[in-house]
């Protein structure tokens, strides 16, 4: 203990100029809106890359079970875009004219490619909603405040409040984006509510999740005098331009009617399984910008509480 004091004494100089240089940036930090924003990009680029590189030689020892999951992925999308004949059947007898065939085949050869996405089929050349593909390279689940960080930045066209989707689902919204990399609010956050609809009758609520189960989530403003059936599936709303309409989100778990609210608690078990989540892609809706432009001169709050970036 004495040795300990005589280091402190012999070096308080030094420890107090330390000490001062700490708390003079931490309040040039925090009072410089310039100076926070790129502090916050800068650290989001170093610890990307140090979460790249640990997760390149975490998977190196994991690769095994990436194969699996991803052949697993693979078949469950290939089965659902390549359906039966008998969903999609056309009449046999159809004619079409000879001169009319060379058009509908180019027509078939110039389709964009597509992906199945959360229920929904999206072209990957959509000019409305472009997908950016991304990797998970670092994913929380058991805070309040969940995110995780994507291998994609602005260099690859990723930009602040852009939607996040995976082959379940939707899975979150882009927060801060440095160059290489992106951190995402994902469901799993207090302060990230998605406008929703039950897709059998198209009654729209919002989504927010309450902090304790990775798995379920709160729908939320379904008023009581609506019928509600166990298993139905709920789905974005179109209700703004960060998702398309017609995305899963989950399927409703369990509802029960609260004797002092005017509407159903209805739990929302969520369809993306965020424990193990590889691969997703960035949502790029280009009318985005000027939607929101014109929404808040009409002074319009976005619909189910989202909160812009």
């Amino acid at each position: 203990m004495r040795n300990l004091f005589a280091f402190l004494f012999r070096y308080r100089g030094l420890l107090v100029f330390a000490l001062l240089e700490v708390a003079s940036l931490y309040l040039l930090v925090r009072n410089s809106t310039y100076q926070r924003a790129a502090f916050f990009n800068s650290a989001n680029t170093y610890v990307g890359q140090i979460l790249a590189t640990r997760n390149r030689i975490y998977d190196y020892f994991r690769l095994e079970s990436i194969n699996q999951n991803l052949v697993q992925e693979n078949a469950a999308l290939r089965q659902q875009l390549y359906s039966s004949d008998l969903s999609h059947r056309e009449s046999d007898s159809l004619s079409v004219p000879q001169d009319s065939l060379s058009k509908v085949r180019l027509a078939r050869l110039s389709h964009p490619d597509s992906l199945l996405l959360g229920l929904r089929t999206l072209p990957t050349r959509d000019p409305d909603y472009p997908l950016i593909p991304a990797r998970v390279v670092n994913n929380t689940m058991r805070r309040v405040d969940n995110y995780l960080t994507l291998n994609a930045g602005t260099r690859d066209g990723v930009r602040p409040g852009m939607g996040v989707l995976s082959a379940a689902g939707v899975v979150g919204r882009v927060k801060v984006v440095s160059e290489q990399f992106s951190t995402v609010s994902s469901v799993l956050h207090s302060k990230t509510f998605i406008s929703a609809k039950i897709k059998r009758d198209n009654t729209f609520g919002s989504i927010k999740w309450l902090g304790d189960d990775p798995t379920h989530a709160l729908l939320d403003n379904i008023p009581r005098q609506n019928k509600l059936v166990r298993g139905d599936t709920v789905v974005t709303s179109g209700y703004n331009a960060v998702f398309p309409e017609g995305l899963m989100i989950g399927v409703i778990d369990s509802f029960v009617k609260e004797p002092d609210k005017n509407f159903w608690t209805v739990q929302v078990r969520l369809a993306v399984n965020f424990s193990n989540l590889n691969y997703v892609y960035v949502v790029n809706p280009r009318l985005k910008a000027e939607r929101d432009t014109l929404e808040l001169r009409a002074g319009m709050k976005p619909e189910g509480g989202e909160e812009r970036p």
